[in-house]
């Protein structure tokens, strides 16, 4: 028994060894930085590419992302969070509503930072929620993910229309004030958005784990992105979005989220609890 165990734990500790220099590898050749990355999640996302693209290991893995640029995009979809939603959570709209766009009228021009947007959804929904407001005109919203391809989705404005029930619902739940069929069009299998709602978007790719601040931002709404990193990056991403907010501007995270613990915890006054919603102070 004690000889099984002891090869179970070498083949545990080589997949680790494996699996931080292929971390190391991707960081050094590509500047994608994963290495802190809640690791189960992402050995999970390694194993399945792994196995996708005929390489047997990790090693295997890292021979073919190091060699095949098109191998590291492909991974690139398999480690961004791609689960959304358009009024994903209604409630946390209708709190933005409620607690933040007051705030947000009190300045001439609002900068909002939507980080980790994926394809779109959540975009569009701050920039529907801005357009019903009033807002939008004097509103610009950076949308940023680390992957260029749902980046290229995002730019689009095109949803499936079998979402658009769905859609439907969030939107009148979140606080909806107008018709929502009224912001697309449909055709065939999708619903093409308005795209005033995209006159005052930047769609740019941004890397949350090693690149730095680009403005000063009234809002950033960053929702499960980062209950994949582990705890140090974490507060280093807290540390990011500290810095880009101005004084009094508003952080917004997901319902699993949270700034306890981190060491900007004290620096915020709390909006509303359940969203998620916070102030800056200092």
């Amino acid at each position: 028994m004690t000889a099984v165990g002891s090869d179970a734990s070498r083949e545990a500790d080589v997949d680790e060894i494996e699996v931080d220099l292929l971390l190391e590898g991707v960081y050094r050749q590509y500047g994608f930085d994963f290495r802190q990355y809640a690791r189960g999640s992402l050995k999970r996302r390694l194993l399945r590419r792994a196995a996708l693209e005929g390489a047997g290991t990790f090693s295997g893995l890292q021979e073919r992302l190091l060699h095949e640029p098109a191998c590291m995009e492909r991974l690139l979809l398999d480690l961004s969070i791609n689960v959304t939603a358009m009024f994903r959570d209604p409630s946390f709209y209708r709190a933005l509503r409620t607690h933040v766009v007051p705030l947000l009228r009190t300045y001439p021009f609002v900068r909002i930072w939507n980080a980790g947007c994926s394809t779109g959804e959540e975009t569009l929904s701050l920039a529907l929620v801005m357009l019903e407001e009033g807002l939008y005109d004097r509103t610009r919203i950076y949308a940023t993910d680390i992957n260029e391809t749902v980046l290229e989705e995002a730019r689009r404005g095109l949803l499936p229309l079998e979402k658009m029930r769905d859609y439907t619902e969030n939107y009148l739940a979140a606080g909806g004030t107008g018709a929502f069929s009224d912001y697309y069009v449909a055709g065939y299998e999708h619903a093409q958005f308005d795209r005033r709602l995209f006159d005052n978007v930047v769609f740019a790719r941004h890397n949350l784990t090693s690149d730095r601040s680009f403005n000063e931002f009234q809002m950033i709404v960053c929702r499960n992105v980062m209950i994949y990193f582990d705890a140090r990056l974490q507060d280093h991403v807290h540390g990011l979005f500290h810095s880009s907010l101005v004084r009094f501007g508003v952080l917004g995270l997901g319902q699993k989220e949270s700034i306890s613990f981190t060491r900007h915890e004290h620096d915020y006054q709390v909006l509303n609890p359940a969203e998620r919603l916070y102030r800056k102070v200092q």
